[in-house]
Formats: structure tokens, sequence, C-alpha cells
């Protein structure tokens, strides 16, 4: 697995390759524009009214540090300003983080067709990212209105893979730089999906990369995060014995009449213990160990 490259604070520029492409042309790929805040205003069906302030804080933070990881979608108006399609969380985010730029899908208004056309398109070509495909099919969801089922059809994939994809771009930013930049794989990245919180997905992406852990070792981490008693149990399974020690296991048994167990690790190492019931037992099993010293 490859070195953790240093993405840090370089937003979008490390997911999408620094080109310009003009804005009329939807085609184009990626088709990604820097538009003023300014000139961009709410869409007036968004569905959604109410929004967390502090999560909108965290996500502005994020923004000052990484830049924006997924453009904003908005729609070219006639008097030179756009209309917001999706995005508005990162649109607001992006205001309190000081921007007055940001990176946007362009569209003109009667063009999703196309831009159905091109997303699908897109999506087959072979030198895409996991992260780039991701936000792809969020933006057929998002902009054509397709379900994960719909989509699956149009890409020809199936809709467990869809949603496999769509859930890497709920890790955080970082998280989503090092998968562009192949510090990590999609096995990773997908191990990676199962820890609920973003700090602790840091916290074993960066062990992942400094360790250069294994996708088989990086679930076996998320596991045992999981449950973390798992490991213990883990230990505490007795080994099989072989029949030699289980020949025994049953002399001293009947020769003791009690119950004895004998552990073994793989060495060879281990322990016999014999049971007792009461001190009276104690003391008749104590008399037999006298009698062969006799």
């Amino acid at each position: 697995m490859a070195k953790r490259p240093n993405a840090l604070g370089r937003g979008l520029g490390a997911l999408i390759d620094d080109q310009k492409y003009e804005t009329k042309n939807p085609l184009a790929d990626n088709g990604v524009s820097e538009v003023s805040l300014d000139l961009i205003e709410v869409n007036p069906y968004q569905p959604r009214t109410e929004f967390d302030e502090e999560a909108l804080q965290e996500l502005a933070e994020s923004i000052r540090k990484l830049g924006i990881i997924q453009p904003l979608t908005v729609r070219k108006l006639h008097n030179d300003t756009y209309q917001l399609i999706s995005g508005e969380r990162r649109l607001r985010a992006s205001k309190l983080a000081g921007l007055t730029q940001v990176p946007a899908y362009v569209r003109e208004a009667d063009d999703q067709e196309m831009l159905e056309f091109a997303l699908v398109e897109n999506i087959q070509r072979e030198d895409l990212n996991a992260i780039e495909i991701a936000i792809s099919y969020q933006r057929l969801i998002d902009e054509c209105k397709l379900t994960q089922e719909e989509m699956s059809d149009r890409v020809g994939k199936k809709r467990s893979t869809v949603a496999n994809y769509l859930r890497l771009l709920k890790l955080p930013a970082e998280i989503q730089l090092g998968l562009r930049e192949k510090a990590i794989s999609m096995g990773h990245a997908r191990a990676l999906v199962a820890v609920e919180d973003p700090e602790v997905q840091i916290m074993v992406y960066t062990r992942v990369v400094t360790e250069e852990l294994s996708v088989r070792s990086t679930e076996e981490l998320v596991r045992l995060i999981a449950d973390p008693a798992q490991e213990e149990k883990k230990e505490k399974k007795p080994l099989s014995l072989p029949n030699s020690h289980r020949d025994v296991e049953g002399l001293l048994a009947t020769k003791l009449q009690s119950k004895i167990q004998i552990n073994r690790d793989t060495a060879g190492k281990g322990k016999i213990v014999i049971n007792f019931k009461s001190d009276d037992d104690f003391s008749r099993m104590a008399a037999l160990f006298e009698k062969l010293n006799d």
C-alpha cells in the first residue's frame, strides 16, 4: 500500500484534475467551474428549511482546512446569476468559512437528459477513482431524480455496488482524499464506513496508513473496536487437546474422583486444573497425594 500523501489543504484539486471547462457544455468531463458566492441564490423549492448550526460550523472548519470536496450544483439563469440545485449545506458552510468562490457543476435549464447521459458515460471511464464514481452516482440521484434501482440499471451495476460507493461520501474529507490518492483501497474505505464515530474513523485511518495494514487487518481492527471483548473471548477459547493429553485427563479424573481440566497453547505449554467441591474433598485428594510419597 502506498505511503500516505500530504493531501491536507488541497481540497477539490486533490479530487478532480485542475482543468477548466466551458460552463455551456454540459458534456464536458467533470464540468467544474469556480462560481462567486454572491451570484448564487438558494433553491426556492428546497424542502429542507432547518440546518443544524453546530454541524454547519464543523463543516465550515473542514472546508477551511481541506477545501470543498464535493462541488455544488447550480443552474445558470439568464441574468448571469445562478440558482442552487443541490448542496445548500455546503453553500452555507462555505459562507461561514469566508470563501468568496466555490466549485460548482453548472447546468443549463433544459439539459437534464444530456446531464444524465454525461454522468453515466463518465462513470464508465476506467480512470475514475472511487470517490469520483461516488460523486457521480450522487449527482444522478440528486439532479436526475433517479432511485438507486433506476441508477443501477443506467450504469449496469448491482444495487449493492452502487450503495457501497454512495456510503463512501459519508467518510470524513481526509479519508476521502486518502482514497483518491490511493493511500487506502476501496476495501479499506468500506471497512471504515462501518465505524460510526468520525474521530475514530480518522484514528483507524491513520493507523491503517502508518502501519500499512491489509484490508483484512483493517476489518479485524474495526470489529475489535465494535466489540472490545471479542479479543478476550478469542484468547480464552480452548485449543483442541491431543488424544494423549485427553487420556491423561481421563486417568487423573478416575484416580482422583474429581473433574480434571488440561489446558495447553500452541507451543505445548499448559496447566492441569484439579477441581474440589469442599474442604473435605480437598483433604481426601491431599491424602491420595500423600500416598504417592510412601
